[in-house]
């Protein structure tokens, strides 16, 4: 089961040690969800699509994929 993250800032920790993150938009909805794959779990936040550039920009994440 992924684990839901609510704060910002730790989850741009946690996807600092993910192999990969993702982006699935829903455009119905107005949010996006990143989801942040580490070895052990996977790690999503639910983000408003007007704050997803600025957010995807601060990520350090090795490579993101949007799907």
């Amino acid at each position: 089961m992924p684990v839901e993250i609510f704060d910002k800032e730790e989850f741009k920790k946690l996807a600092k040690q993910a192999s990969e993150c993702r982006v699935k938009k829903l455009e119905k909805e107005g949010i996006a969800k990143v989801k942040a794959r580490t070895k052990r779990y996977l790690y999503t936040i639910k983000i408003k699509l007007d704050e997803l550039d600025s957010f995807l920009k601060e990520l350090e994440c090795k490579n993101i994929v949007e799907v």
